[in-house]
């Protein structure tokens, strides 16, 4: 029997074959475009993920008796507005997570009608990246096609549609439109009356591991896949990556070091949030979450786009490990805005420090403890103590990386043996769903393993505690200036 995991991303969709023992059979990925049609705009063509995944799913079967596959569930980048109308047709581009062209609906939600409300309404403050604020946005700057809207969809429950043809979204996603009654799971009235919606134009609230439907004929056709298939509601990125590593239950953490990075705090009772959002989480509880909105992306942006090459890994082992906690040059890692825990989409990155004897490797060192930085800090704002924690995404494949955020952390970081988190959450969520396994917690326990731990280096914390301070430092010095830039 196999499943198959998506993790819908911002630059691709990857997609895993797995086995009911968890065993990784094949994984693909696609690419896709991103456009930026303005200075902080962020946007996507749904179909291009359609077609991405289509063509990814039949590169996956490639060689392997597709009778046997029995489920699919997904992983998404999570609070992307896809408004489809009356035909099921896409309305404009989707404006993704981390777009920042809603300042000033956010200012509007957390100023006019106030922080409390939002709180009392969702458990959640408005951030710039998520679905409300462009709905509002929407509304105020785009009438016509507002008029349109007959359906409001994320970006993994798209897919979905497209594989089933049924409307629905998993209750970990829909905590991040600020449209959820989070603590009671269900979509909040007076929030879609205030961005002009009705319940009838949400998509059904399921449980993660919950059948959404099996793929429709002619979708089950074109991807060489047995009609009977079915498809499960999935969960948002984060916490699909979060089953993916074993984090279900009370008090446990995952940080992940993608495109974004997040520090995820499962937990069984809800939390309200304020400085960290409070989601629904996977496996059926709750979860508390900060996010930065650049991680592995801004060593990217710095390997691919400044240093123009491709050899990372070789770049690291040019950094001179007694630089570690010595480095003068400083990174603040804001190439879209930021998000947690400052909510400023203004926010720009910047490095600072440089002296005539400044050198390419501690750049690329600062980028490496500047996202490192970002990360402690959004654990302090969240005030929740944190003992150790798994680790998955891109950036933790590098061990010079787990090494630096193990010491600024001061805790233990460990790598599953599947990196592969949303993904092979995904197809976790699908085996439950299947009824392989009767609950998230017990598919986590049979299948989910580690790899590695690091463990933090009581000296190397301490200087890095001292470069903490001073980085911390620079946010508030620069925060005025950014508005101008």
């Amino acid at each position: 029997m196999y499943f198959i995991g998506i993790d819908l991303g911002t630059s691709a969709v990857k997609l895993l074959l797995m086995d009911e023992q968890g065993q990784i059979k094949n994984t693909v990925s696609r690419s896709y475009p991103l456009e930026f049609p303005r200075p902080g705009w962020s946007q996507q063509a749904p179909e291009d993920w359609w077609e991405a995944t289509c063509a990814g799913i039949r590169a996956l079967l490639e060689g392997v008796d597709a009778s046997r596959v029995r489920a699919i569930g997904a992983g998404g980048q999570m609070h992307g507005l896809v408004a489809l109308d009356e035909q099921g047709r896409v309305i404009r581009p989707a404006i993704l997570w981390n777009d920042g062209r809603t300042q000033a609906q956010v200012e509007y939600l957390n100023g006019e009608i106030g922080r409390e409300t939002l709180l009392a309404r969702t458990a959640n403050i408005a951030f710039a990246g998520f679905t409300a604020p462009k709905l509002l946005w929407m509304r105020e700057n785009e009438p016509e096609r507002f008029a349109r809207i007959a359906m409001v969809m994320l970006p993994k429950d798209y897919i979905n549609y497209r594989l089933t043809g049924v409307h629905a979204t998993d209750y970990s996603d829909a905590s991040g439109t600020l449209l959820l009654d989070v603590e009671h799971k269900r979509w909040s009235e007076p929030m879609l009356a205030l961005c002009g919606l009705s319940a009838q134009q949400m998509p059904r609230l399921l449980e993660s591991s919950a059948k959404v439907g099996t793929l429709l004929p002619d979708v089950a056709a074109a991807l060489g896949l047995p009609e009977d298939v079915l498809v499960c509601a999935g969960a948002g990125d984060n916490a699909a990556a979060a089953v993916g590593c074993g984090v279900v239950g009370e008090g446990k953490c995952n940080i992940s070091l993608g495109t974004s990075g997040t520090v995820f705090i499962s937990s069984a009772r809800f939390c309200p949030g304020g400085a960290l959002h409070s989601f629904a989480h996977a496996d059926g509880g709750w979860h508390l979450l900060a996010c930065i909105l650049s991680a592995a992306s801004c060593n990217q942006w710095w390997m691919d786009g400044i240093l123009r090459t491709s050899d990372y890994d070789g770049e690291q082992q040019r950094i001179a490990q007694e630089k570690l906690g010595r480095n003068d040059v400083y990174y603040l890692p804001y190439l879209m805005g930021e998000r947690s825990p400052h909510n400023n989409p203004a926010a720009r990155s910047a490095f600072i420090g440089m002296r005539m004897d400044s050198t390419r490797e501690d750049m690329t060192l600062a980028v490496l403890e500047g996202v490192a930085f970002a990360i402690r800090e959004c654990v302090e704002a969240g005030g929740v103590p944190i003992a150790s924690s798994t680790i998955c995404g891109g950036g933790a494949r590098s061990p010079l990386w787990r090494k630096i955020l193990s010491s600024v952390l001061n805790i233990p970081l460990t790598l599953p043996v599947t990196e592969q988190g949303p993904s092979f959450g995904g197809a976790m969520l699908a085996a439950v769903a299947a009824g392989v396994y009767p609950d998230v917690a017990a598919c986590s326990r049979a299948l989910v393993r580690m790899a590695q731990t690091v463990e933090p280096n009581a000296a190397l914390a301490r200087l890095y505690d001292a470069r903490y301070q001073a980085w911390r430092a620079l946010y508030p010095a620069l925060k005025p200036v950014f508005p101008a830039l």
